[in-house]
């Protein structure tokens, strides 16, 4: 009997599909599963046996945890469903691990709300039964933000997936946190307004505003900060509250403290964002792509400082070095010379179109540019940035079988050609392949790197690599991550961004909001004080 109670409630993080499925017989109808698990568990039975005679004097507070759990997912399942809650290891494993290279942490159980009221209802039980809470979108980020490190619930936003409210005429809408970037611009497209703001991935919309995420627009249309208007937000208690207010969407306010950017970059550790109300954009009469090669990495980062100088409003302007334009030639059947390059988009009206490019080709040509190749119609123009945004999986076919890992920084302009030159020279003496990409316009780029994580030694050299560049980045005034976020992989480095007393009145608004540390912990704040 201690035997089956102690492997019916201690084991639910290796089986825990097993173990639910055995609690809900009961512990009768449990005795006579005991073959069925042992078959399915050989392998880790056999490694506790020794420590179950150490055990019998915790047996009753085992019990009454497994009675606890079946308590809560009995409530799980009262408000969201038998099919809004999951415990298959699949779909676990599915929802503990984003885009990046950070190890799979999967949760305990995944959830699948409809609505606000049901993420309340959840939150609410959740911090009845100090269950921490991970909130999850379409899991693209790429700093290991939906990891479940400490076990707990996945709050899987996707069924939330409607467009709520549409004000052509204030060019504002309110979406829920299933929808994408791109299924808003299918449903805006009749109407003559798109939302500009483009990391490449089609991310979910709150998903993007909990990250803070940015793209290659930026330089004309801002980031999410610069683009969210309001947000719903479920805190850790269950309370649901709207940042600006409910209901409120003016294109600016002085009302108060800014709400709406606390929430915006909290990547998930301070509430659940169940709705969001984001500026919408007239689609330009006119847009021009064009591709611009330079002799050098020097070159072409110079000519983007001079171009925004000049105060042209160009609408992208990003930056391949090399080797990342090699591989996008590869991966996407193009033919670009191989030298470090700029894509450029332009918006506006036919005659200031005209003055921008006359303007944009005089500075590249005075930097010894080629001659911009056009990318005038709609379909050269989609397959010229489809090309730019597949940029991650045209690295990865440069070694198959290896793993990449993106980091990203971001600096003021004037040192951007300056970090550029270094980065690139730091790839090149420790051997490491990291082609280069960036949102150069904003002084924001990324290192594509790619490693075996068989081989340890190249590992580390990637993770010092990484180091050294956001402490680079740290000592030209800029930051460690311009638009991936913090995640798990630079919590200390945020330290030395922020400073202890700045970092101290971050933790103090998480204690406030999420005092006992249920809303996705372990993220962007170090454990223990700052």
């Amino acid at each position: 009997m201690t035997f089956l109670i102690y492997i019916l409630f201690n084991f639910e993080r290796i089986r825990p599909e097993v173990v639910f499925n055995l609690r809900q017989l009961g512990l009768r109808d449990a005795l006579t599963s005991v073959n069925t698990l042992l078959y399915m568990a050989p392998s880790w039975v056999t490694s506790y046996g020794r420590c179950l005679l150490q055990c019998r004097q915790t047996n009753w507070v085992n019990t009454t945890r497994g009675a606890a759990v079946d308590s809560v997912l009995s409530a799980f399942r009262s408000i969201c469903g038998e099919d809004g809650v999951s415990v298959g290891r699949p779909v676990r494993e599915q929802h503990g691990r984003d885009e990046s290279a950070h190890r799979c942490h999967p949760p305990d159980v995944v959830l699948f709300p409809r609505c606000v009221e049901e993420v309340s209802a959840l939150a609410k039980v959740c911090y009845k039964h100090q269950l921490p809470m991970i909130p999850f979108g379409t899991g693209t980020g790429l700093e290991g933000g939906v990891s479940a490190v400490k076990g707990g619930v996945c709050v899987s936003l996707r069924n939330m997936d409607q467009v709520l409210h549409l004000h052509q005429e204030d060019f504002d809408v309110t979406v829920e946190p299933g929808v994408t970037r791109m299924a808003l611009n299918v449903y805006l497209r009749d109407t003559g307004l798109w939302f500009p703001v483009d990391p490449g991935a089609d991310a979910s919309l709150c998903g993007m505003a909990a990250t803070g995420a940015s793209g290659t627009n930026a330089v004309r249309y801002g980031t999410m900060k610069e683009n969210v208007l309001n947000l719903e937000v479920v805190l850790a208690d269950g309370t649901i509250m709207h940042t600006a207010g409910k209901g409120r969407r003016s294109r600016k306010t002085s009302a108060g403290y800014n709400l709406t950017n606390l929430f915006v970059g909290s990547e998930g550790t301070l509430g659940i964002i169940t709705k969001t109300t984001l500026r919408l954009y007239g689609i330009p009469e006119a847009m021009v792509s064009a591709v611009c090669s330079f002799p050098s990495v020097q070159a072409a980062v110079d000519s983007t400082v001079q171009i925004l100088q000049t105060g042209i409003p160009i609408a992208r302007i990003e930056f391949l070095d090399d080797a990342m334009i090699d591989a996008c030639n590869k991966f996407s059947s193009l033919s670009y010379p191989v030298t470090p390059t700029l894509f450029l988009e332009f918006h506006g009206s036919e005659q200031s179109l005209n003055e921008q490019i006359r303007t944009t080709e005089n500075i590249t040509q005075s930097n010894d540019g080629a001659e911009f190749q056009w990318a005038l119609d709609a379909e050269t123009r989609d397959r010229l940035w489809k090309a730019r945004h597949n940029a991650w999986y045209a690295c990865l076919a440069i070694r198959p079988g290896c793993k990449a890992y993106s980091t990203d920084v971001c600096v003021p302009l004037s040192q951007l050609p300056q970090i550029i030159v270094e980065t690139k020279k730091d790839l090149i003496e420790n051997r490491i392949t990291g082609p280069m990409v960036g949102h150069v316009g904003d002084g924001n780029f990324h290192c594509l790197l790619l490693m075996d994580p068989d081989d340890q030694e190249e590992v580390h050299r990637v993770h010092l690599f990484t180091e050294r560049l956001a402490r680079r980045a740290l000592a030209m005034d800029g930051t460690c991550t311009g638009e991936h976020g913090v995640g798990l992989g630079k919590r200390a480095l945020l330290q030395e961004e922020m400073g202890p007393a700045t970092m101290r009145v971050m933790q103090g608004i998480k204690d406030v909001l999420d005092p006992k540390n249920l809303m996705n912990p372990g993220k962007v704040l170090l454990p223990g004080k700052p």
